[in-house]
């Protein structure tokens, strides 16, 4: 393994975080608008029909990638910045 991956690592492990709170709040934002409810369904909540709850999955399920994406991808740009290397 390349020493500016191993490196990367922490790094990666830090960016994972901070965009998994960017998609939840996100997340909460868009089913507001989407729902027109609060709180997302959950799979076991009786009182939601299939729709809200596949729904509210398909819509979290993309808001996480996304932001995930956006968010590797501006760390590693940033690291090549830095040092010049490609973390991957």
């Amino acid at each position: 393994m390349k020493a500016s991956k191993i490196a990367y690592k922490p790094v990666g492990l830090v960016l994972g975080a901070v965009s998994g709170m960017l998609a939840g709040a996100l997340f909460k934002q868009a089913w507001k608008v989407v729902g027109r409810d609060e709180d997302a369904p959950d799979a076991t909540d009786e009182e939601r029909a299939w729709s809200q709850v596949l729904l509210a999955a398909t819509l979290q399920g993309a808001i996480f990638a996304a932001a995930k994406a956006a968010v590797d991808r501006a760390g590693a740009t940033a690291v090549r910045r830095l040092t010049g290397t490609w973390p991957g």
